[in-house]
C-alpha cells in the first residue's frame, strides 16, 4: 500500500542531509512524499535535540503534529534523529502524540517503521549509531543551484560542552568514491554550490587511513562543474599546510572558512577541552589571512562556560575586537546532562551568560557594519536567489554570506534575473546588517 509520508526537518544542515536520504528512501518504496504534514498519512519529524533551544523547538514540533492528529488531518507521527535518540525514555511517557521513534542510528530504517506505524504498530528503531550508512541516495530539498554535501558523519574530538558524539558515534569518513559520485550527480542536476559539511570537516578521511584527506578531496571536488564550494566547519588544530595551500589556491574554493574557536582563553579553551590555545589560533588567523587578504573568517562562541569570570570574558571581547572576525554565532552555555560541563563547578548565573550573549552580539554587530561599510563602490560577485516582492528587489548572497545563517545583497536590475544566476554588483549601501546595489553591465 502506497502513503503520503510528510517529512520535517529541524535543526543543522546535517541533519536535513538524513532528512533528504529518508525522503528518497520513501519515494524509492512507492510513497508518496510531501513538505505538507496536513493531510498526510504519516509525518516524519526528524529532530535535533543538541541543546535546550533545539530540543524546544523539536518539542513544540510534536505538540503541533499531535494537534494536526487530533483534528483529524494527520494519521500517524514517526519522531526520528537527535530527540529520540538522546530521551527515548521520556518522549515515550511523555509525549504520547508520538507514535514511534527512530534513532540516528536506523534512518535507513524509515520505509519499514512507516510501513509498521500505519499498520497499527508502534516502531522504536534504534541502530548503532556509530556504524550507521551514509552513502545512499538522496531528494535534495535545497534549490536547483545549492546543495549540501555531508562527507562525515559522527564527531570523536569529545569537547567538555558538547553531547553530540553520544547522539551520533564516533566520526566516520565516507568514502572518496562516494563522496565524488554523489557530488557527480549534483553537478549534473545543475549544482552550482556546493557546501561540504561535517561536524568537522578538518579531520576528513584521517580515521579511513587509505591516504584521504580534505585537501585532495577538495582538489578532485573543484575539477567538477561547481562554481563555488564552500566549507564548514574547520577545527583550527587540524588546518593544515597543505589545506591552506589548496583553499587560496583553487579559484573555486570560496575564501569564506568556518572555524569554530567557541573561545579565546586559554583557561576557558582547557576546560572546554579544546585543542588550541590563544596563541596558536592568532597564528592560524594571521597565516590566513596572509595567504588570502580577502578571507572572511566565521566563528561560534560560548558565553558563560563555568569558571569564565569576568576577566576571561573581558579577554573574549578584546580578542574579538583585535580580530576583527567578520562573521560569529555566538551561544549561551547550556548545561546538557552527560557532558563534563554540566557536572563543572563554578557554573555561571545565566543571567550573567546571557548579558555577556548581548554583549557580544553588540560587538559583533558593530565589526559587521564596519565590514559592510568597507563594502561600499566595489563590485562583487553575487549568487541571485530570485525577486522579493516585499522588498521590491532581487536578492542574492556574496561568497562571504552563506545560506541562511549570514547576510543578503539587496539589489535592482533592469533585466530579469533567474535564481541560481551569478551577477556582478556594484554596492553602494547598508541596510540592517544587508548590503544594497545594483547590477553592473
Amino acid at each position: 500500500m502506497s502513503y503520503k509520508i510528510a517529512f520535517i526537518s529541524l535543526g543543522c544542515a546535517k541533519n536535513l542531509v538524513n532528512t533528504e536520504q529518508m525522503m528518497a528512501l520513501c519515494r524509492a518504496a512507492g510513497h508518496t512524499v510531501t513538505g505538507d504534514p496536513e493531510g498526510a498519512d504519516a509525518a516524519v519529524l526528524n529532530t535535533c535535540g543538541f541543546i535546550e533551544s533545539a530540543k524546544s523547538e523539536a518539542i513544540d514540533h510534536i505538540l503541533e503534529l499531535g494537534r494536526l492528529k487530533a483534528e483529524g488531518k494527520l494519521k500517524k507521527l514517526l519522531v526520528a534523529g537527535c530527540l529520540s535518540q538522546r530521551y527515548r525514555e521520556e518522549i515515550r511517557a511523555e509525549l504520547p502524540e508520538a507514535d514511534g521513534l527512530l534513532g540516528t542510528g536506523s534512518y535507513t530504517e524509515v520505509v519499514s517503521a512507516v510501513e509498521e506505524l500505519m499498520a497499527g504498530g508502534r516502531p522504536e528503531r534504534f541502530g548503532d549509531i556509530h556504524r550507521t550508512y551514509e552513502d545512499g541516495e538522496r531528494m535534495v530539498t535545497t534549490p536547483p543551484y545549492t546543495a549540501y554535501l555531508k562527507i562525515a558523519e559522527g564527531c570523536s574530538n569529545g569537547c567538555a560542552f558538547c553531547v553530540i558524539p553520544r547522539l551520533r558515534g564516533r566520526y566516520r569518513s565516507r568514502s572518496m568514491e562516494s563522496l565524488l559520485a554523489e557530488a557527480e550527480g549534483l553537478a549534473a542536476r545543475g549544482v552550482k554550490e556546493l557546501i561540504v559539511v561535517a561536524q568537522d570537516i578538518t579531520r576528513y578521511g584521517l580515521d579511513r587511513k587509505d591516504g584521504s584527506t580534505l585537501a585532495g578531496l577538495l582538489e578532485a571536488l573543484c575539477r567538477l562543474p561547481f562554481h563555488w564550494i564552500r566549507l564548514h566547519y574547520l577545527y583550527p588544530e587540524a588546518v593544515t599546510e597543505e589545506l591552506i595551500a589548496v583553499v587560496a589556491r583553487e579559484k573555486k574554493i570560496l575564501h569564506y572558512l568556518d572555524i569554530p574557536i567557541q573561545h579565546c582563553s586559554d583557561g576557558i579553551l582547557k576546560a572546554m577541552r579544546r585543542r588550541s590555545t590563544r596563541r596558536e589560533i592568532e597564528a592560524l588567523f594571521d597565516r590566513l589571512r596572509s595567504v588570502m587578504p580577502d578571507v572572511v573568517l566565521r566563528t561560534s562562541l560560548i558565553c558563560g562556560l563555568p569558571g569564565e569570570g569576568e576577566a576571561e570574558f573581558e579577554e573574549l571581547c578584546g580578542f574579538l575586537r583585535e580580530q576583527r572576525i567578520q562573521r560569529a554565532g555566538v551561544f549561551q552555555f547550556s548545561p546538557e546532562e552527560g557532558t563534563l560541563a554540566a557536572a563543572m563547578d563554578n557554573q555561571v548565573d545565566p543571567e550573567t551568560a546571557a548579558r555577556r550573549v548581548e554583549l557580544v552580539a553588540d560587538l559583533q554587530s558593530d565589526i559587521m557594519d564596519d565590514y559592510n561599510r568597507q563594502r561600499l563602490g566595489t563590485v562583487m560577485e553575487v549568487l541571485c536567489e530570485g525577486f522579493d516582492s516585499g522588498e521590491g528587489c532581487y536578492t542574492g548572497r556574496t561568497y562571504a554570506d552563506s545560506v541562511e545563517i549570514d547576510g543578503r545583497v539587496l539589489f535592482t536590475a533592469a533585466g530579469v534575473i533567474p535564481a541560481g544566476e551569478f551577477v556582478h554588483v556594484r554596492i553602494t549601501g547598508t541596510c540592517d546588517g544587508d548590503l544594497t546595489g545594483e547590477i553592473e553591465d
